[in-house]
This record gives structure tokens, C-alpha cells and sequence, in this order.
């Protein structure tokens, strides 16, 4: 099975060999026909902490790393 590649928006990189990202989502409300915005964060491991804030990454599915992390940031 392929695994899912997701682009976003760097939202912190705070903590060491990982970032969180900002996923954005628009889809067409099935009552009101009003194009909607929905984001969810994800955690994504940045091994060489090369990423900040505001950059746009793409990350992929990845076995779990910690608590938190199922994600890794694809090489760009």
C-alpha cells in the first residue's frame, strides 16, 4: 500500500529533530455549496533540523517514531 504524502506550512519547530505542520484541506459544503477550509497539525520528524517556520514542506507516512510522530519530512 502507497504511502500518503501530504504538503503544508511549518507552524514550530521548537522541539529537536521535529517540526509541526500545518495541513490545509477546501472541500465543498454538502448542504450550503460553500468551498470550506479545514487544517489539521501533524508532527513530522526533520532529522537534521534544516526546516523553519513558515517554510513548505512535504511529509510522509513513516512507522511510529515516538508518541507523537508518524510522519517524516520528504527531502526537497
Amino acid at each position: 500500500m502507497p504511502k500518503r504524502i501530504l504538503s503544508g506550512t511549518v507552524t514550530s519547530n521548537q522541539n529537536a529533530q521535529t517540526i509541526t505542520v500545518s495541513v490545509e484541506r477546501r472541500f465543498k459544503h454538502p448542504l450550503l455549496h460553500k468551498t470550506v477550509r479545514k487544517s489539521k497539525k501533524y508532527r513530522a520528524h526533520d532529522p537534521e533540523n534544516k526546516f523553519n517556520v513558515g517554510d513548505t514542506v512535504r511529509i510522509q507516512e513513516c512507522a511510529p517514531i515516538s508518541k507523537t510522530k508518524r510522519w517524516e519530512v520528504v527531502a526537497e
